[in-house]
């Protein structure tokens, strides 16, 4: 199978990286119908290229680097840009951002401090994506269109808060006790 076969989805979530700025431009500008055709988009890709690397086994070292910058990247400046509008709460950005800046820390200190880290991501964490993804087109349709209804974009955001702490707790959690259990060998090696 040719190389550049195997890149397709990096190109895919390259551009998912590219879009960030064109989506949060047309959201400043209040140009909702492009806003929400850009983000689902965007939202489409990040299915695309996860269906495409593990259908032919495309996965690469690159792919898993980018695909989670790609969707913090997109989703944070989202939030971020929709809460300046005063379309969402500010403690839900808060959230949200919250969760992103502590994993990055934390993958940073591992990385530092421990060695290399291989991250799966979560059930919970997938899940709070999907919730983050489907709260931003719900609000910036409501903006846009009057729809869906309000109680949509209320039961989306408690489902975005929820993940978003069950999500960053899992990760301080399961992270935190493989730092604990890499401490704990490289301490028994140092006896021995």
């Amino acid at each position: 199978m040719p190389l550049a076969l195997r890149q397709i989805p990096n190109l895919i979530t390259l551009i998912r990286i590219l879009l960030v700025v064109p989506i949060a431009v047309s959201l400043v500008h209040e140009r909702l119908d492009t806003t929400l055709g850009l983000f689902a988009i965007a939202a489409l890709s990040d299915a695309l290229d996860g269906f495409l690397a593990k259908r032919f086994g495309w996965q690469s070292v690159l792919g898993s680097i980018l695909d989670p910058i790609a969707d913090k990247l997109l989703l944070a400046t989202v939030i971020v840009t929709l809460a300046v509008l005063r379309l969402v709460p500010l403690w839900l950005m808060a959230v949200a951002v919250a969760r992103d800046v502590i994993i990055v820390a934390g993958a940073a200190a591992y990385r530092l401090l421990i060695g290399p880290l291989t991250a799966q991501p979560s059930l919970v964490s997938k899940l709070n994506t999907l919730a983050q993804a489907a709260f931003v087109l719900c609000v910036v349709a409501r903006a846009a269109f009057s729809q869906p209804p309000s109680w949509t974009e209320t039961a989306l955001g408690a489902l975005v808060f929820t993940t978003t702490v069950v999500s960053g707790i899992d990760y301080v959690v399961t992270y935190g006790r493989r730092a604990a259990a890499a401490g704990s060998r490289g301490a028994h090696g140092a006896q021995s």
